[in-house]
């Protein structure tokens, strides 16, 4: 039930991804169109990533299969994305956010496992949709522990260097995934209401330094609070989605699009 406010999402997110697309690259410069990009265009990233973060708590099983599928759509989309202008070599966003899924998800397990509270701000007392329980294990030795961290702080100095939005956007499901376990829990008592609240700072902190001008931080960091609003409670006040998107064309879109803007700007004539 809780997850509902998601149909609405995929729709807006893929209607300003495009939105950002084409001003960027197929518009010309006399238009003077870059405020759509600075704006519009800005909500389209921190919005999939809190999708993807979403699905991975509450709606899968397998978040790394998960994970998996976008890095699929990624590859599909690599080539045209290619044909884009821009300075030097780049990964697409489906890589920053496959990868930014498997990380949470590890950082997840290793909390659930070593807490001694059981999982921390990762176990839920709610009963919304899937909850954030994992199954017990066996307790990881810390040197185990540490080791993986190390692996995936050098995974993510040196990725971030590759991928579309960089290391902020690498840390981003990362940081949503500790928001929403801690203010799903927020009615749990005043300690954890306050608890709650901090966790939701590092992922605004994080939206407000991931752009230069001050409209496209703005756009970023208002749409972060907006879905950390969402699962704090007030998902139960979105109505469901009119017009539900076909799983074909959520799938296809992001290299079907590519594609599209890749022939207009490289056809011949």
């Amino acid at each position: 039930m809780m997850s509902h406010w998601t149909g609405w999402g995929q729709w807006l997110a893929l209607i300003t991804m495009t939105v950002d697309h084409i001003t960027r690259y197929l518009l010309p410069d006399s238009w003077d169109a870059g405020w759509a990009s600075s704006s519009i265009g800005r909500i389209a990233f921190p919005l999939f990533s809190a999708m993807v973060a979403w699905h991975g708590l509450f709606n899968t099983r397998n978040p790394l299969r998960y994970a998996k599928r976008i890095l699929i759509i990624g590859l599909a989309a690599q080539l045209p994305y290619m044909t884009m202008p821009r300075d030097g070599f780049q990964l697409n966003i489906c890589f920053t956010l496959a990868a930014g899924l498997a990380a949470g998800t590890l950082l997840r397990d290793l909390v659930c496992q070593n807490s001694p509270f059981n999982g921390g701000a990762f176990q839920s007392t709610t009963s919304h949709d899937r909850p954030f329980d994992q199954p017990q294990k066996a307790s990881m030795p810390t040197g185990i522990a540490l080791t993986i961290l190390i692996m995936l702080g050098l995974a993510w100095w040196v990725l971030g260097d590759w991928v579309e939005y960089g290391h902020q956007g690498l840390v981003m499901i990362p940081l949503y995934m500790l928001a929403f376990a801690g203010v799903a829990r927020s009615d749990a008592g005043r300690f954890t209401g306050v608890a709650a609240a901090a966790s939701a700072l590092p992922v605004l902190l994080n939206a407000g330094l991931m752009n230069s001008s001050e409209m496209a931080k703005g756009v970023t960091v208002a749409t972060c609070l907006s879905v950390v609003l969402l699962a704090a409670g007030a998902w139960r006040w979105v109505p469901r989605v009119i017009y539900s998107m076909p799983r074909r064309l959520w799938l296809a879109w992001y290299p079907a699009h590519f594609a599209v803007i890749a022939l207009l700007l490289h056809w011949p004539g």
